[in-house]
């Protein structure tokens, strides 16, 4: 891991050099959002109480500077200490804020104007600033007062109702996306109200909606919803609409075959020696094979059956369809492909490594997660405080020891 901003080679900066980011949220969404931020070069500065941190510090695997939640948000990121309920802690934020470029909130309603640190005072004071807001439900409306949580949205916005097979009961993701899109949506907010600050001079409120956010991820399938008047059938690992296209079993392992046109169709029926299936008219487009699914389904299954994982993925990726082996997680971050990519940064505790590339390269993983309140002596000191003052705030507990 490296610590300056630069990259390519030390010759230009990264996008976000000289922005800072004053990041008072906790838990997945607002922290995700600063961490994209981070990503691409912005000083983030996040704020935890002094002695709880951040909750996500209490979740998943510990590491050695936190835990596995806590990790994969908060890369690129510098930990200040500090208790916001006490007017120090707060003037303190505020004094960063003037300094900021960018604020990341996602207090319960009224509460960041209960600390003096709501957009109004703090646009007043600064009106560069680009202040992003995540709540759970539209600020005004009548479900403002809520607390979002990804799992209830994720129930609440149908995206359970869509995943699995048609007997299974309601599945949510595997990870909490409701949470890491809206905190990416919220980072693509942020970036537009920067920009369009180039030619204004002034920020901007950016406010994201947990639920709103969790409605937008159900896309295409949404708007099947409309059409219908009913819910979508539920298939599984196949596609609603696409045949043969899904997860299927070979004879040593599962694998994903993707059959987008009725050219690689027919293509996919040579290489499993089937071409019966291809002269076959009920199956010659897509919208024919989608309708017997059900009897072109089994017969496809049975040749994939019979043959080994291996062997399969090189005849069709050899015929150009779209293929791959089903890996298991840890087989996944710790694979050679991975690591080619440059995707996962070593270090005392193993982070994933931005997923972007700017001109041909990845940005680095500037900061490992930082300890609990790990930097609060040098960001007081940025900001005039001496070591004095420092200590006494220490004493009372309103920064971190």
């Amino acid at each position: 891991m490296t610590t300056g901003t630069e990259f390519d080679g030390g010759e230009r900066p990264l996008p976000l050099a000289g922005v800072r980011v004053l990041d008072l949220s906790r838990v997945l969404a607002g922290p995700w959002c600063g961490q994209v931020l981070g990503d691409l070069g912005a000083e983030v500065i996040k704020v935890e109480h002094p002695d709880r941190g951040d909750d996500t510090r209490d979740w998943g695997l510990p590491t050695a500077g936190g835990t596995t939640y806590f990790d994969s948000v908060n890369r690129n990121k510098r930990s200040l200490g500090l208790d916001l309920a006490t007017e120090e802690g707060a003037e303190i934020a505020r004094t960063l804020a003037a300094g900021s470029d960018v604020l990341i909130q996602n207090f319960k309603r009224g509460g960041a104007d209960r600390l003096g640190l709501g957009y109004a005072r703090l646009s007043a004071e600064n009106p560069r600033l680009i202040y992003c807001s995540v709540v759970g439900y539209v600020g005004d409306g009548p479900e403002a007062d809520r607390p979002g949580y990804d799992l209830v949205v994720q129930g609440e916005s149908g995206l359970m109702a869509l995943n699995g097979r048609a007997e299974d009961p309601p599945l949510k993701v595997g990870v909490a996306a409701v949470d890491l899109f809206t905190g990416q949506y919220a980072a693509q907010g942020v970036l537009a109200a920067l920009y369009e600050r180039e030619r204004t001079g002034r920020g901007r409120l950016v406010e994201m909606a947990l639920y709103d956010c969790g409605l937008s991820l159900t896309s295409y399938v949404g708007l099947a919803a409309l059409a219908l008047g009913r819910d979508p059938e539920r298939v599984g690992n196949a596609h609603p609409a696409i045949v043969p296209y899904g997860v299927f079993e070979a004879a040593d392992g599962p694998l994903v075959i993707t059959v987008g046109n009725n050219a690689q169709y027919r293509r996919f029926c040579a290489v499993i020696e089937r071409p019966d299936l291809a002269e076959d008219p009920d199956y010659a487009t897509n919208l024919g094979r989608s309708r017997h699914r059900d009897r072109l389904g089994p017969q496809i299954e049975a040749e994939l059956a019979r043959r080994p994982r291996a062997a399969l993925i090189a005849a069709l990726q050899a015929s150009g369809i779209p293929c791959g082996e089903v890996a298991g997680l840890h087989e996944a971050v710790r694979s050679e492909r991975t690591a080619q990519a440059g995707m996962l940064a070593d270090g005392d505790s193993p982070v994933l490594a931005p997923p972007y590339r700017i001109d041909g390269t990845r940005p680095p993983v500037r900061r490992p997660p930082p300890g609990l309140g790990a930097h609060t002596g040098p960001i007081l000191t940025e900001l005039g405080l001496d070591a004095v003052r420092i200590a006494e705030l220490r004493a009372r507990g309103i920064v971190a020891g």
